[in-house]
């Protein structure tokens, strides 16, 4: 079926790779797949690859003749994608393929991530190593692991897994711009004991469901100021402070890399106060409805009565923890902290309130930083951790990753934009990223190794809404073979 959509489609050879692995599962950590995939396509060219104990792949493209001593090139993507869906799409992603649909100039997915965040960058290396139709030098084909969850995969790479000394990074997603610079990251995490008390004998259960926002990626995304439905839940649940409910569940978000669509509490409330909650609903949901406007104007709120026999709450959490509960997720904050001072336009500092879950016993709030400045990183950082320990819960940070900071007197950026003023008569923009790229810990590992980044145009990355543009891609992909080509000369 997904052949028959990119049926037609140019580059042929980079959309039919595409295609197949959209067929592939590849959540992050959940790589396996995708991985045979690559040593096999490896091993039917008669090419030579190695793999780490982490599971990241290298693949060695031999020189055209005449060409084998020029400095090796690397390419690089990431083979894992953010499996997010719309909560009425069924779609189990640890099995089933990513639907692909054409819609007009644009390639999507049904109801899931598309899972161009770096499907494309992988297709396009693989094309590369079945095109005969240009010269190169030597090429290595380097496939990371487990990036969408903290850049896991490319953190463990041993010293001389790739030998090139230039690599092309293919995972950004703005046609006509080179990227030079990313934010380092960090998670922070609050986990709670949850303290419970039995549930109101003549209390009736519940939904409240908030949807309909536009969600997106946590770092590119967070300056469109989008709703965070988590925020927005916690804000009406503080609403409802007057009235006696007992909370016996909450849930949102999911990845910490992904701003929350969707959230959503179970209450147990005396019937005749179901009116009274409507109204404060529906006032917040004008409220809403004001302030998102022009920004995420499809923002639903719900409130649906469950019928006790269909529920297996045993227990509602105590009123205090509650009331804390509540009181931290509003306290929290999320969305842009500090703009850039040096490149117009570029946040500077974010913070995510990315996921709330609560299992049995315990409940956990997932939070994540990013910044270009590294104090700047762990600063907001620590102001997350300072609210959940005022909350007294328990706080785990990851070991985060680095940023990369611009060098404009890169010698590979200097040719890049060479060629390609000269391919199509414009200047490619050059541009720093608020998110976390592979580059900086490459960078790190591999001193001296010159680094770009640049994709095709893709929009709603790490969303349902994720849509790749169809022209843009073949624009990315021939100027990759151009580059390639003239980085010989």
């Amino acid at each position: 079926m997904n052949l028959k959509v990119v049926e037609g489609l140019e580059p042929k050879l980079l959309w039919h790779r595409f295609a197949e692995i959209s067929q592939i599962p590849r959540c992050s950590k959940h790589e396996e797949a995708i991985r045979t995939y690559l040593k096999n396509f490896a091993l039917n060219y008669n090419l030579n690859y190695n793999e780490d104990e982490t599971g990241n792949i290298v693949i060695e493209l031999k020189a055209s003749d005449g060409f084998e001593n020029y400095p090796t090139i690397v390419l690089q993507s990431h083979v894992d994608m953010v499996c997010e869906k719309n909560k009425e799409k069924e779609h189990d992603f640890l099995k089933d393929g990513i639907e692909l649909i054409k819609d007009g100039e644009w390639i999507k997915a049904n109801g899931t991530t598309l899972g161009a965040d770096n499907g494309i960058g992988v297709a396009a290396q693989l094309a590369i190593a079945e095109e005969n139709d240009f010269l190169h030098g030597p090429i290595e084909l380097l496939f990371t692991v487990d990036e969408e969850t903290g850049l896991t995969g490319v953190n463990t790479l041993k010293p001389n897994f790739i030998k090139g000394k230039i690599l092309l990074n293919l995972d950004t997603e703005e046609d006509g711009t080179f990227y030079i610079g990313c934010s380092g990251g960090i998670d922070t995490a609050g986990y709670f004991k949850v303290e419970f008390e039995e549930l109101k004998k003549d209390y009736s259960p519940y939904r409240i469901f908030v949807n309909g926002c536009k969600g997106g990626h946590s770092g590119v995304d967070i300056s469109e100021g989008r709703a965070n439905a988590i925020k927005l839940l916690a804000y009406l649940l503080l609403r409802l402070e007057n009235i006696d409910y007992q909370l016996a569940y909450i849930h949102g978000g999911s990845k910490r890399n992904a701003i929350p669509r969707e959230a959503e509490a179970v209450i147990y409330i005396n019937e005749k106060d179901e009116a009274q909650i409507r109204e404060l609903l529906n006032e917040l949901a004008i409220e809403t409805s004001l302030e998102y406007k022009k920004t995420d104007p499809e923002i639903k709120f719900t409130l649906e009565k469950l019928d006790p026999k269909s529920t297996s709450f045993k227990n509602a959490f105590e009123k205090k923890f509650s009331k804390k509960i509540i009181n931290t997720l509003n306290a929290l904050p999320h969305g842009v902290i500090s703009m850039s001072h040096s490149i117009s336009g570029l946040v500077e500092t974010s913070t995510n309130l990315a996921n709330v879950n609560y299992d049995s016993y315990e409940l956990i709030i997932g939070t994540s930083q990013r910044s270009s400045i590294e104090n700047a990183k762990r600063n907001i950082s620590k102001t997350v951790q300072s609210i959940f320990e005022l909350a007294n819960a328990k706080v785990k940070t990851s070991d985060g990753y680095p940023g990369w900071q611009p060098n404009i007197d890169s010698e590979l950026l200097k040719k890049a934009k060479n060629i390609y003023q000269k391919t199509f008569g414009v200047e490619p923009s050059i541009k720093a990223v608020h998110a976390g790229l592979e580059c900086g810990i490459l960078i790190d590992k591999y001193p001296g190794i010159d680094v770009i980044s640049f994709g095709p145009t893709i929009l709603g990355a790490h969303s349902p809404t994720e849509r790749v543009n169809i022209n843009s891609v073949d624009k990315f992909y021939n100027f990759l073979k151009i580059l390639i080509h003239d980085l010989i000369k």
